[in-house]
């Protein structure tokens, strides 16, 4: 079984460690302790409760059918623009977004730091890490 530590299932479920732990007296999260004292809980208890509160976007500005899988909504937090092209930084929860387009294409969907965006994306390829585990972990 996959043990998280209360603080990194809350960074990855974007909430507070309060949060996970009222989570864990609710019933949603098993606790257990880890071999160095600390409070876990279980990976894919964690895994199963993101999906289920996983949201396609329900904006009015994202209700559009779209064969890419990936969508962030976010509020966009820093444009540079210049004659041709643009940069576009986007907040979507915990994560930055940032996409480089036309300046033309900034016009035209009315982007201005403060409004609502969605971000698409969809690659051939997408890399997965994970990080490096103590053999005795395994």
């Amino acid at each position: 079984m996959t043990q998280l530590r209360v603080r990194d299932a809350a960074a990855f479920l974007g909430i507070s460690d309060d949060t996970v732990r009222r989570l864990v007296d609710g019933g949603t999260f098993t606790r257990a302790t880890d071999d160095a004292g600390r409070a876990v809980v279980d990976g894919r208890e964690v895994a199963a409760y993101a999906r289920e509160r996983s949201t396609e976007p329900t904006d009015p500005a994202s209700a559009v059918k779209s064969s890419a899988r990936n969508r962030f909504v976010g509020i966009v937090t820093d444009l540079v623009v210049d004659t041709v092209m643009a940069q576009v930084e986007l907040q979507c929860g915990p994560h930055r977004v940032v996409s480089l387009m036309s300046a033309e294409a900034v016009r035209d969907l009315g982007l201005e730091v403060g409004s609502v965006a969605v971000a698409s994306v969809k690659a051939t390829m997408v890399a997965v890490e994970a990080p490096a585990r103590h053999e005795d972990e395994r």
